[in-house]
């Protein structure tokens, strides 16, 4: 998979989204200084969200609309996303000035009008939310872009999964890719069952990465180990700052350190490789070896009196202690001299 020519896959550096969301607080400086502070963080992109209130829900105060529990507790639908909503006529400006200052910038739509205005904007990609996975029109018409595509499967099951998988390859997408989720804000890190990334992997043959709602990076950096390729994070300027969705966000020296993190894990897994590391060859200096722990006559037999395993290891490995027992030495051996084999009458 490739957005704006980078390559993201288990060959290359994790694919790191910095997720704005609702927290721009009603502020497009807030956005600007987000999409900034995300770039000098190290992020490989910044996500935005494009809809309003009216192309997500209903204005009604039916109890169906109403938020029952967690951070939006007795919030309605339509009032919740009025406040969370990025206007679409910021849209233009922020995608100039990501593209100015040298970041990716790409949105989560959430209807076919934002479709539309994101292809009027040249988006590079698109990400379908989790609560949006089922809606397989939305998806189809997505797919039809030819763009880039990354769903998140929070609350979905392995035939939603698939339902969404089938419908963006039948309509055009061909660079898709999974992200396992757990829609909770927050969630804990034993909600994630991280395992699930390797399941993914080999079930549904397509890049595999997190979208991770807990509130520290640890979750991040262990799914890297298991195949994760993105990694998606709420971000904020400052958590302090209360907003719809700054709870569960990281702010600029937390994503600094998500960067540094999972590039960090990605280039710890390596290769599979039992030689020797370069930066092993002073530390075999300081393994085990055989050393003359009392001084030795010619004529000598070598025994447990006066030899003796020990560090360092410039003498014969320790492997050989046993079948030295006994052999006579054939010239004088000084206290803390490495034995060496030429010391042996008649070799080993």
């Amino acid at each position: 998979m490739k957005i704006n020519g980078i390559h993201i896959g288990r060959n290359y550096p994790p694919y790191v989204i910095a997720e704005m969301s609702a927290n721009h607080n009603g502020s497009i400086e807030n956005a600007f200084k987000i999409i900034k502070s995300a770039k000098l963080a190290g992020a490989s992109a910044l996500k935005i969200q494009t809809y309003t209130p009216e192309t997500i829900t209903l204005n009604s105060k039916n109890e169906d609309f109403k938020v029952s529990g967690g951070l939006w507790d007795n919030k309605y639908l339509y009032d919740l996303y009025s406040e969370g909503q990025l206007p679409y006529d910021w849209h233009e400006e922020l995608f100039n000035y990501a593209r100015k200052i040298g970041i990716t910038l790409f949105s989560s739509p959430f209807d076919n009008t934002a479709v539309d205005l994101l292809e009027n904007l040249n988006t590079p990609a698109y990400k379908i939310a989790s609560f949006e996975i089922v809606d397989l029109p939305l998806i189809k018409y997505v797919a039809s872009t030819k763009k880039p595509m990354i769903i998140s499967t929070g609350m979905a099951s392995k035939e939603e999964i698939e339902e969404a998988l089938e419908t963006a390859k039948e309509n055009g997408c061909k660079d898709l890719s999974l992200l396992h989720c757990v829609s909770g804000y927050p969630s804990m890190p034993e909600d994630y069952n991280l395992l699930t990334i390797v399941d993914m992997s080999k079930r549904f043959k397509t890049t595999v990465g997190l979208s991770d709602h807990t509130i520290s990076n640890h979750t991040a950096v262990a799914s890297i180990s298991l195949g994760s390729s993105i990694i998606e994070k709420h971000f904020t300027l400052d958590p302090n700052k209360k907003g719809l969705d700054s709870d569960f966000s990281i702010n600029p020296a937390q994503l600094k350190d998500l960067v540094n993190g999972v590039n960090s894990a990605w280039r710890a897994l390596g290769k599979i490789d039992y030689s020797s590391k370069n930066v092993e060859k002073e530390s075999l200096k300081h393994r085990r070896s055989i050393y003359c722990i009392k001084k030795i006559r010619k004529g000598d037999k070598f025994s447990l009196e006066n030899v003796k395993s020990i560090r360092p290891g410039y003498g014969l490995s320790p492997k050989f202690l046993e079948k030295l027992i006994g052999k006579e030495s054939n010239c004088d051996i000084d206290f803390a001299t490495p034995i060496d084999e030429k010391f042996i009458k008649g070799g080993l």
